[in-house]
């Protein structure tokens, strides 16, 4: 028993390294699929220390939410592909907490003010990360287009 418990404290080092090494390698491949997308689409896109990639095409009006806020927004949802995932209802905007939605659209939303207008670009680790989520797979960079019609 004391011979498996040293082993495994030998491991521990590389078994650590190895699911980081992971981890960095899938952030890697995302931002390569979002700027090949920002690329093949002609976007001028900013991007964040956390990797998130947005067009903001309207800033509305001051002020912003912040990540506590109530947003109601219009929203298309879709993959690099085109393949639509999720949208709010057609002409019936949605409302969110953004403290309960995903890291890119808590970090993403704050950046436009009521009416504005803005395209994420979100890498897996602002998403869903490696776990499926409905319809979406796991590691998936996820686009979206947004319109921010009021927040409280």
């Amino acid at each position: 028993m004391k011979l498996n418990y040293k082993l495994f404290l030998l491991l521990l080092p590389f078994i650590a390294f190895a699911c980081k090494k992971e981890s960095v390698d899938q952030a890697a491949i995302d931002r390569e699929i979002i700027r090949k997308y920002i690329a093949d689409n002609s976007i001028n896109a900013d991007s964040t220390e956390t990797g998130l990639f947005y067009a903001i095409s309207d800033s509305g009006t001051a002020p912003n939410p912040t990540a506590t806020s109530a947003v109601l927004v219009y929203y298309k949802g879709y993959f690099t592909d085109g393949v639509r995932f999720d949208s709010n209802d057609p002409g019936l905007p949605r409302e969110f907490s953004l403290a309960g939605v995903i890291k890119g659209w808590q970090e993403g939303i704050p950046k436009i003010g009521k009416n504005g207008k803005i395209k994420l670009m979100i890498p897996s680790a602002l998403g869903y990360g490696a776990s499926e989520f409905g319809s979406i797979p796991a590691n998936s960079v996820l686009i979206f287009d947004i319109e921010l019609d009021s927040f409280r």
